[in-house]
Formats: structure tokens, C-alpha cells, sequence
């Protein structure tokens, strides 16, 4: 029971990033980007907008892996963080779909403003119904302040956490990082999330 205890805690540390999720006190940076080098507890990080960036991870840093799923594999009940923008119609309209563990149910939970993209959303709510529709299925997601129905195409990514470790931590690959930025903009991290066989954090 001590080790499932410890693995349910390890799991709740490793969504902070995508899971997405409601700011803490202190609103973490969230770098996207490719792995330049990892040496010790130093990672080395190539950022989606250019700069490399250097983070100092914590001794007892974890790492999480990115597994693939499909939209068949969400189900009535499950509890998701679902990235999304609003289309010129007003629907939303998902860029991606994390199906999160159950250790994680209601962490977070709630819709607000993301920055995979422009005007992005974050939507971490239980999926209450799921209905057909053209190019993919709807969503309702139903969370503590309201509820929101989400189109989710058939090339949306979705995926889950797997385990993972400092191995996946190699030169090119790529890692979603939730960071906490220090007034002399020095960077930690206790987390990271990480390509895994090619299945690359799309949130």
C-alpha cells in the first residue's frame, strides 16, 4: 500500500504541466521546446521561440513520459485536460486531449486562459458525455464552475502519462518544462514531461 501510496503521489507531481491547469500562487513558466543537454540536475533546453534556456532541476526531479492514445480511448467519466481554441463560429474547438490519471482526478480543475497557442484555453473537466459529429466527436466537459462541449477532430492529438526517467532526457528530444522563475530570472523545475518513442508532449 506504502508503494502505491508513493507512485499515486509521484503521478500527481508529474501533470502539473499539463495538465494544465489552474494557476498557483506563484505562476509558473512553462517552456516548450528540445533538449540541448542534461548534465546532473542542469537541463539545457532549446525553447520553442528560440533562446536556449538553462534550468536547474530539483535533486528528486521527475520525469514523465507521453504515451499515445485515441479518441476511442476517452471515455464517459474520465477526467481530461482538453487544449482548445474558440473557432469563428463560437464552438471550441480541441488542439489536444491529455487523459489524466486517475490519482489526478479534480486537480486543477476548472477553464482558463493557456499559451500553447494565441487565445488557447485549458479545459481540465470530467467528460460527461460524448456525441458523434462530422470529422470527430464532441466532448461535454463538466467541471466545478460550469460545463463546455469540445470538438475533438480525428487528427487531435490525445494522450496520457507514462513512467519515465532521466534517460528520456537525451539531445533533441522534446520536453514540456512548468518552471518557476527566480527575480534574477534564474529557472528551476521539479518536473518534466518528455518525448517518449517519438510521442511528443502536444500540450
Amino acid at each position: 500500500m506504502r508503494r502505491l501510496a508513493i507512485t499515486a503521489a509521484l503521478v500527481i507531481l508529474a501533470i502539473g504541466p499539463a495538465l494544465a491547469q489552474a494557476p498557483p500562487a506563484a505562476k509558473p513558466t512553462r517552456i516548450r521546446g528540445t533538449v540541448e543537454k542534461l548534465d546532473g540536475q542542469t537541463l539545457t533546453v532549446k525553447s520553442r521561440e528560440g533562446p536556449v534556456l538553462t534550468i536547474a532541476l530539483a535533486p528528486n526531479f521527475t520525469v514523465s513520459a507521453i504515451v499515445k492514445k485515441s479518441l476511442s480511448d476517452i471515455k464517459t467519466g474520465d477526467f481530461v485536460g482538453a487544449a482548445s481554441t474558440k473557432a469563428p463560429d463560437g464552438k471550441l474547438r480541441a488542439l489536444e486531449v491529455l487523459i489524466l490519471p486517475e490519482a489526478a482526478r479534480g486537480s486543477n480543475e476548472g477553464q482558463y486562459p493557456w499559451d500553447l497557442t494565441p487565445d488557447s484555453l485549458m479545459t481540465n473537466a470530467t467528460v460527461s458525455g460524448i456525441a458523434a459529429a462530422t470529422g470527430g466527436q464532441v466532448l461535454k466537459l463538466s467541471y466545478k464552475d460550469g460545463e463546455s462541449e469540445v470538438l475533438v477532430g480525428t487528427d487531435v492529438p490525445v494522450v496520457t502519462f507514462g513512467p519515465g526517467d532521466a534517460s528520456l532526457l537525451k539531445p533533441g528530444a522534446t520536453v514540456l518544462v512548468s518552471a518557476q522563475k527566480a527575480a534574477d530570472d534564474s529557472l528551476t523545475a521539479a518536473r518534466v514531461v518528455a518525448e517518449k518513442d517519438g510521442v511528443k508532449p502536444p500540450m
